[in-house]
């Protein structure tokens, strides 16, 4: 049996109270992830997630990596990526690039729709219209979309050889000049000089339709720009290992993740495999996962940062690492965390302009 004498006093051993939501005194998004953080559960992981994704923004010497997997931009979610990248939230990307095709018909003004009550699949494919989930992707947005990368790499703006960050920023560019009123995560990328990287580029859209092109300059007897994905890799290495601190936002799991997540491993690797020293490490300090699957079915979308810790990934959280993981949809909890952070820094920029004392 317990014994009442030996019980702690909640006051004297400075427990930090839980308190409740009390939605009479909550008028914006930045109170209400205030008081999530102060009570439990899920509501304590969005609050705390907040936090930490402002500390990443404050932090001025915190190189901030998006990572995005799943059908975010189908989702509609691809405004929210526009505006932490206008707002100087995210320093770099890494992405599907499914996610980004269908982020990129938006930005020429082409729309998703939703699933009809009782749609048959079949039905649909005879109809052109691609389900994703509960949404659809008209494959004429496709066509239009195949057209305009067309375009793009008939322009020559690609060095030989080429790799995803200059695609994408090419096609960011051709965006700005033909699309300047819309809105987008490549449109936002090209005007900020935020990369985006897509590891897995041939598994989407955008990569087979760079197969088609390669295939009909073939049939035309002219070369193409030859695709070397390790540019890539070390271009985000050589971006990561300047930084002083990093911070990684992960949308979903799947390749994005990993990809951005195994530059301390590469980097580790290359010195003592190649010339046998060591190096500094390179690790995040800050992180946010906001992810449905659970670490128990084994895949890397549901492993959590402390594993990583384990492989070089993560500084631990008692030499500062600071961290946020949330199982939940990103539909749902991305955008609160992003506009309550928005809302605080938009209330410290107010409180400095002089116009406004």
């Amino acid at each position: 049996m317990r014994d009442p004498d030996s019980y702690c006093d909640p006051v004297k051993d400075r427990l930090q109270t839980v308190k409740p939501v009390d939605l009479s005194r909550i008028t914006t998004f930045d109170q209400l992830l205030t008081a999530y953080a102060d009570a439990s559960f899920g509501a304590r992981r969005v609050g705390e997630a907040a936090d930490v994704l402002e500390a990443m923004v404050r932090d001025q010497e915190c190189f901030t990596v998006l990572t995005l997997s799943g059908a975010m931009t189908v989702a509609k979610m691809g405004l929210v990526i526009a505006e932490m990248v206008d707002r100087g939230y995210v320093d770099l990307i890494v992405s599907t690039g499914a996610l980004m095709t269908h982020g990129l018909v938006e930005s020429f003004g082409r729309h998703h729709y939703k699933v009809p009550p009782q749609a048959d699949d079949a039905a649909l494919y005879k109809a052109g219209l691609n389900r994703v989930y509960d949404t659809l992707e008209p494959e004429s947005n496709l066509d239009e979309a195949e057209t305009l990368l067309r375009s793009v790499l008939e322009s020559n703006h690609l060095p030989d050889p080429w790799a995803t960050h200059h695609l994408t920023e090419a096609i960011g560019n051709h965006l700005v000049t033909h699309f300047p009123r819309e809105r987008g995560p490549l449109i936002s990328t090209a005007r900020q000089g935020v990369p985006v990287i897509i590891p897995a580029f041939t598994d989407s859209e955008m990569g087979l339709d760079v197969a088609v092109h390669r295939h009909r300059c073939r049939q035309a007897g002219i070369s193409s720009a030859a695709f070397d994905p390790f540019l890539d890799l070390e271009f985000v290495t050589d971006q990561l290992r300047s930084a002083k601190r990093l911070g990684i936002l992960t949308i979903g799991g799947g390749v994005p993740r990993n990809y951005a997540q195994q530059v301390g491993p590469f980097v580790e690797v290359l010195a003592h495999r190649t010339d046998g020293t060591t190096v500094p490490p390179v690790r995040y300090q800050y992180g946010i996962r906001i992810c449905p699957d659970p670490a128990h079915l084994g895949g890397l979308s549901g492993c959590t940062y402390r594993e990583g810790i384990s492989w070089g990934k993560f500084v631990p959280p008692e030499e500062g690492g600071r961290y946020a993981e949330i199982p939940a949809d990103a539909t749902i909890v991305w955008p609160l965390i992003v506009k309550a952070v928005m809302e605080r820094m938009e209330r410290e920029e107010h409180s400095h302009d002089p116009s406004c004392l």
